[in-house]
């Protein structure tokens, strides 16, 4: 007969715990190990569709902006490119509704922007806007920063609910590149810089 006390038992693999976790990670752990993984520091706009889009004198809505670290290209055939945004977000529940949307790659004298559109609990977006220099892109109408190291502008293809974030999948329809000579802005270890 074998004696099962004298043979290593095998780890089992972790089990998710009721909070959703694999066993024996910690919000504070994660956050701290993904920290470790720099990334660049973008302006995701979009415009609010006006509010009677059957009217053509209607005021056009608000401009919307959020600072992301998490935008990544995807795919060169089809240029797309995805965002993550906290689910039942102010910009998650906007491009629910409005596919055209847009990225500013910030260079790294923009940090007070990233800062600005990053702050919990903050004014409205149309003061945030009030003194950045932008363009409207040519085919979404969203704020575009002057001074980005490259903009864009996305059609929505895809919605993917990840846990407490959609990932929002866009069609690039315009890429720029205005020839900022700066570098870019970075977020690396829970704070913000300049990659010169």
């Amino acid at each position: 007969m074998l004696n099962t006390s004298l043979v290593p038992s095998r780890p089992s693999p972790a089990a998710p715990a009721p909070s959703g976790h694999a066993e024996g990670v910690t919000n504070d752990e994660f956050r701290a190990a993904m920290s470790r993984l720099a990334a660049g520091v973008v302006l995701v706009t979009a415009q609010e569709p006006p509010l009677d889009p059957d009217d053509p004198q209607a005021p056009r809505g608000e401009d919307v902006g959020m600072t992301a670290t998490a935008f990544m290209s995807v795919s060169l055939d089809p240029p797309l490119a995805l965002v993550s945004l906290r689910e039942g977000s102010r910009m998650d529940d906007l491009l629910a509704e409005q596919p055209l949307w847009a990225v500013s790659v910030l260079a790294g004298s923009q940090r007070h922007i990233a800062g600005r559109f990053a702050m919990k609990g903050r004014v409205s977006d149309r003061l945030l806007f009030a003194d950045i220099p932008y363009v409207r892109g040519e085919v979404s109408g969203a704020p575009l920063v002057s001074g980005a190291l490259a903009t864009l502008e996305l059609r929505t293809e895809q919605r993917v609910t990840a846990g407490d974030h959609t990932l929002v999948v866009g069609r690039v329809l315009t890429a720029h590149t205005p020839g900022a000579d700066d570098g870019p802005l970075m977020y690396f270890k829970g704070r913000y810089r300049h990659l010169g």
